[in-house]
């Protein structure tokens, strides 16, 4: 997760007023400049340690916040890393803990429940090229190097025969037949499709860990193992799960195989189960915190989640008795460190293994490798006392057990400073190797070599000799490499493809004679020979993309749809959307590949519907930008700055971060020139598309001192704007203020925090457009069923007539989960997006179905109306889909007809 790097200013602001630049288009002419300067790549997590929150069923719990000063890279990156987790789990945790079984009682729910007409179809089924050369505008990440990318990729699994297992972050499992690509979804019938750990046993079976334990924003929980016999031909089911209960809601690192035992380190101790009889339960092993466990005294305690985290297990080849585990919370907890079973059962500190630290200081996140021959064991050891003061990394080191024993002795064979000689991308004081070690890990030892390491970690590196000497194969980017220029024509040759940023998973697998390195990042996942060619500063020139637009797994924040200026039908649309660390994505109407027209994570995102080419891209904290050409360009403004044709308008809160990571704008619905953006508070332009600075907002209404928009509407110059502050679970507060675009009229709701109306994260507003005082609102997080807070209400979904005053729940039969986005639709009937599906209800009616069939079972962030009369949905994990709202009622006839007969 880099951040936005920023270099200082050469030009002062008043110079850059008489000149009539804006301050992105003035840095073009910087002649040192290494790369575009807007360069930005964030993955959504978390930094440093701080205000720890508990989680919710669905979400990991492994969320903290917290942060650093100074200008530099690196204090922006943890910045931003704690912003971006802090809103996420906020909107579903506030006010209190989440218990376990929340997301599983809303899925057993939501079976039983009828569906309308209609079918989802993909959209973003195509491939994703984020080197497109069509978009290298100034606000462009475009010819970094990672080509053609999906979304987070956290387990792969791989054998000899050209079957490809992985898993998305949130967008379940994928396969291939043929070494990568051309993939199916083979878990979509599940209830989480959160990968935790992918891994195939000695016998062929693929086993299916739930729960990403990333410890990032948007890292789900999950609902336990699954365990399917025949993985080239069959698919998961919920059947397939092995134990009950046990691992529910939780995160699992990682699944390891000894004699008959599988382990799993989960977020809530190592639990163990026999691999030659799957029925029965999960056994707890080891939690070193047992009363903060599900039903223990301390359960409830806001600390709760953090207590009992296991990283993974280490097992003797020689004794598969003899194991140890690597325990503890990446931000630091005095239980940290790691245990083996003492001589009467009992599990006990392991107090010295050489050159691997075992003090709970430096024991964090831990991730281990053993070799085929057994003769050796690596580890990767992530720091909480670097991470917490070390400016530029978290990584404690890379080891190496030559005795092939877990229980060493241990030897260091890589820290920071030798990565970064080995040819590392990261050069920068504040963003150096292991800077994400909390968050990047993965080893892989060579099946044919046991002194042949693939170590993943922001970047991807690579040792033949058992440490003395590395290489980075897989390079952050090529940006700032002598061989790098924005014009492909001017490249060096010497700048090969690479992978995606921010390492998470690995295999080695064989096909068709060729074994390959199987790689899974924030950006998809790709391959090469694992023996494969490198230039002469040790990188790769063999990587392959598997990102062929089969395996979406794209994490989308926000979709929107314009008619597509370029197709002379004028029935053709152009959809972008915003997304986790792969910028905003772009589908014109004869595209065959997607393109990205705005680097870093993409925020909300407002398009006009009469030209898609009119864009606006919110980067983080309303660092809003604009383009009225889809952001087309080559390049040219590297060297001519006129010729830039993206603005940076940013509104003034993103200057005094007084705004949420991802902060709310929309266009007023009746007229799309009229802007609102939500931080303290609620900026207003009236330009539309032809706003050039951040100067022309005018702000209308201040919120208050810590109080943030969460959600903005507007409708005829009515707007309403959701917000929160404090807006974590200590002390949460909630309100909504209504008044006029023009500034006038303002107040705030009377609000009462008793539960009749929840005291929850509010998460977005439906304005009729016929009366602005008619509105509905939507509510995240889970309600009193489930949380332990102050005023956590029940229902999702409440209506207004009266412009506030008064409300009324209309959430009848849905689910109790998480409420993301609401939408009007034209024939008057309500959409809703959720964490677990879309939501319906038809004109005249009080009850919801599932809105249509074949969409996967992952969160809608954002539902939106096209042009073309089509529903479009952002989804955290599966790309965008559409389905036409026409075909909505067709089963509401049905149950008509069944009525009158």
């Amino acid at each position: 997760m880099a951040s936005r790097h920023r270099r200082p200013l050469l030009i002062s602001a008043i110079a850059l007023t008489t000149l009539g630049l804006t301050t992105s288009q003035a840095l073009a002419t910087n002649p040192s400049a290494p790369r575009p300067w807007q360069a930005t790549h964030l993955a959504d997590t978390a930094h440093h340690p701080g205000a720890k929150t508990a989680s919710p069923a669905r979400q990991a719990p492994l969320l903290d916040g917290g942060s650093d000063g100074g200008d530099d890279g690196g204090a922006d990156e943890a910045f931003n890393s704690m912003e971006s987790t802090a809103q996420f789990q906020e909107a579903r945790t506030a006010p209190g803990v989440i218990a376990p079984g929340a997301y599983g009682a809303a899925w057993a729910q939501l079976q039983s429940m009828p569906h309308t007409g209609g079918s989802w179809n993909q959209v973003t089924d195509k491939p994703y090229n984020e080197d497109d050369p069509r978009y290298r505008d100034v606000n462009s990440n475009s010819s970094g190097g990672a080509g053609r990318t999906s979304g987070r990729i956290t387990g792969i699994a791989a054998d000899n025969g050209g079957y490809v297992y992985a898993g998305g972050a949130n967008g379940g499992v994928f396969r291939s037949s043929t070494g990568g690509g051309h993939w199916e979804p083979i878990s979509d019938r599940l209830p989480s499709l959160s990968t935790g750990a992918l891994s195939l046993d000695g016998s062929g079976r693929l086993w299916y860990a739930t729960g990403e334990s990333n410890t990032g924003a948007t890292s789900y929980v999950g609902t336990g193992v699954y365990v399917l016999a025949d993985p080239r031909h069959g698919q998961f089911t919920p059947g397939m799960r092995i134990g009950g209960a046990e691992l529910e809601s939780t995160t699992i690192h990682a699944l390891r195989f000894g004699g008959d035992k599988v382990w799993a380190a989960t977020s809530r101790g190592v639990w163990s189960h026999s691999t030659t009889d799957l029925s029965g339960p999960w056994t707890l092993e080891f939690a070193p915190n047992p009363d903060y466990l599900p039903g223990g005294k301390l359960a409830s305690d806001p600390s709760a989640p953090y207590k009992n985290i296991a990283n993974d297990i280490a097992i003797d080849p020689k004794d598969p008795t003899k194991v140890i585990l690597a325990v503890g919370w990446r931000g630091g907890d005095t239980y940290n460190g790691f245990y083996t079973k003492a001589a009467d059962g009992g599990w006990q500190r392991v107090a010295s293994l050489g050159d691997l630290p075992t003090d709970a200081g430096n024991v964090g996140n831990v991730t281990f490798a053993r070799s085929a021959d057994g003769s050796r064991y690596y580890a990767i050891d992530q720091s909480p006392a670097m991470t917490a003061g070390n400016p530029d990394t978290g990584l404690k080191g890379v080891y190496v057990s030559k005795s092939g024993s877990p229980f060493g002795p241990w030897t260091l064979i890589a820290d920071k400073d030798k990565l970064m000689a080995a040819g590392s991308a990261l050069q920068s004081a504040g963003y150096e190797p292991g800077i994400q070690s909390w968050y990047n890990q993965f080893l892989q030892v060579d099946p044919s070599n046991p002194d042949h390491v693939y170590a993943g970690l922001e970047e991807v590196f690579e040792t033949k000799n058992g440490g003395q000497n590395w290489t980075t194969p897989g390079p952050y980017w090529n940006f700032g490499f002598p061989c790098w220029s924005i014009d492909p024509t001017k490249q060096t040759g010497d700048c090969s493809p690479t992978v995606h940023s921010d390492q998470h998973a690995v295999a080695i697998g064989s096909y068709h004679g060729q074994t390959s390195v199987y790689v899974g990042n924030d950006g998809g996942i790709y391959n090469r020979p694992v023996n494969g060619a490198v230039d002469s500063g040790g990188h790769a020139k063999d990587w392959k993309s598997l990102n062929d637009g089969t395996i979406d797994t794209l994490q989308y924040y926000s979709v929107g749809v314009g008619t597509d200026p370029a197709d002379l039908s004028g029935k053709g649309v152009a959809i972008s959307g915003g997304m986790q660390d792969n910028g905003e994505s772009i589908l014109r109407t004869h595209d065959r590949v997607m393109g990205s027209d705005f680097g870093g994570d993409g925020g909300d995102t407002l398009v006009d519907p009469k030209n898609g080419c009119n864009i606006a891209e919110e980067y983080v904290y309303a660092d809003i930008w604009v383009t009225q050409n889809c952001a087309v360009n080559n390049g040219a403004w590297s060297t001519d700055p006129s010729k830039a044709t993206s603005y940076e308008v940013a509104p003034p809160d993103k200057a005094t971060s007084a705004a949420r990571f991802i902060a709310p704008i929309t266009a007023d619905q009746k007229n799309t020139d009229t802007w609102v953006a939500g931080g303290q508070h609620i900026w207003v332009q009236n330009k539309g598309f032809a706003i050039r600075s951040g100067s022309e907002w005018k702000s209308a209404y201040d919120l208050g001192a810590g109080h943030f928009a969460t959600a903005v509407a507007a409708s005829g110059g009515t707007v309403y704007a959701g917000w929160c502050g404090p807006c974590n679970n200590q002390g949460f507060t909630r309100g909504i203020a209504v008044g006029n675009a023009d500034g006038t009229g303002w107040h705030q709701l009377n609000l009462p925090v008793d539960g009749s109306l929840p005291n929850r994260y509010i998460s977005s507003f439906a304005v009729d457009q016929n009366d602005a005082q008619h509105v509905f609102v939507a509510f995240n997080g889970f309600s009193r069923t489930w949380t332990e807070g102050p005023g956590a209400g029940i229902g999702h979904v409440f209506e207004s007539h009266d412009g506030g005053a008064t409300w009324t729940d209309i959430s009848a039969n849905l689910p109790d989960v998480p409420a993301d986005s609401l939408n009007l639709l034209p024939d008057g009937g309500i959409a809703l997006g959720t964490d677990l599906a879309a939501f319906y209800r038809a004109p005249g009616r009080t009850d919801w179905k599932v809105l249509g069939e074949h969409l996967p079972t992952t969160t809608i962030m954002q539902l939106k109306t096209g042009p073309d009369g089509r529903l479009y949905a952002a989804t955290h994990g599966r790309g965008i889909w559409s389905t036409d709202p026409r075909h909505l009622g067709r089963n509401e006839q049905d149950d008509q007809g069944n009525q009158n007969n």
